[in-house]
């Protein structure tokens, strides 16, 4: 596990309580989980992923990954439509855990945009692991 000092943690992206990252690109926003909550994880060995045209409210869990400890569940920061999925993870899920943010999950269309607002920035999602 690596300390908090070691942690990739970019400050273009936004964080959620959950540990999922969201950056805008236009009019839709990529999601994927941060180096935090890969590390955790631990070696992922499948993602499963939702349909592009799925719909989810802010909180609500959008995929599962696997890993050899475990099988957590993934939780949009935002609502949205599902506009697509990094369908290169179902044959490469490793490359979560080699580079968090290269490797979005899903590319979402939100529904609230205000809700991008509600995000952490690096700095409180920084306090947000060290509390």
């Amino acid at each position: 596990m690596k300390e908090i000092s070691e942690l990739n943690l970019p400050s273009d992206v936004f964080y959620s309580d959950d540990h999922e990252w969201a950056k805008k690109e236009g009019d839709t926003v990529k999601i994927g989980i941060s180096d935090y909550a890969q590390d955790q994880l631990g070696d992922i060995v499948f993602v499963e992923l939702p349909e592009v045209g799925d719909t989810f409210e802010k909180g609500e869990e959008f995929g599962t990954l696997e890993s050899v400890k475990a099988v957590s569940e993934v939780f949009i920061p935002l609502g949205g439509e599902v506009v697509a999925v990094n369908e290169a993870l179902e044959d490469a899920p490793e490359l979560v855990n080699e580079d968090p943010y290269g490797s979005w999950i899903i590319e979402i269309r939100p529904t609230v945009d205000e809700e991008y607002g509600d995000l952490l920035n690096r700095d409180q999602y920084l306090k947000l692991l060290q509390d």
